[in-house]
């Protein structure tokens, strides 16, 4: 499937964990676009803003980071426009509580608006079982739209 990886990329560590995911996701057989390597430093926030639209339309599945006490804005609005359109996995790897709903790790429109959530906090240390989980959740999609 061809999968818009939505998540911060703020830091030398997101980025690089964005590129290492993405690395894994096209290992099991999908088309990623990774939006930090759509967005050079010197094209203005505009052009920025639609080339991830341009992405986020040509996806057939939004895979969505949630970590940290709030998730990322950019991320949740990409989520926000997606709804309806396409299936949205949503993936934690972070084990802190930051949900509205009792003891959820989420804030409950982005769980709400999600086809699949992704449970990874156990994970942390692995990103390759990681990547297996959020494969998985894409399988489902792909399967729940193969049989209808």
């Amino acid at each position: 499937m061809k999968v818009y990886l939505a998540g911060p990329l703020f830091t030398a560590a997101e980025r690089e964990f964005n590129r290492r995911l993405r690395d894994l996701l096209v290992k099991f057989g999908h088309e990623v676009w990774l939006p930090q390597e759509h967005e050079p430093s010197s094209r203005s926030a505009r052009d920025i803003f639609l080339a991830d639209v341009e992405g986020l339309d040509a996806s057939d599945v939004v895979v969505a980071n949630m970590d940290g006490p709030d998730p990322d804005s950019g991320t949740c609005w990409e989520c926000g426009y997606a709804y309806e359109k396409k299936p949205i996995v949503v993936y934690r790897t972070d084990f802190r509580r930051a949900g509205d709903a009792g003891d959820s790790a989420y804030n409950l429109m982005l769980t709400a608006s999600a086809d699949e959530i992704v449970d990874a906090s156990s994970d942390i240390d692995d990103l390759d079982a990681v990547a297996a989980k959020i494969n998985a959740a894409i399988t489902k999609i792909q399967q729940r739209t193969v049989r209808v």
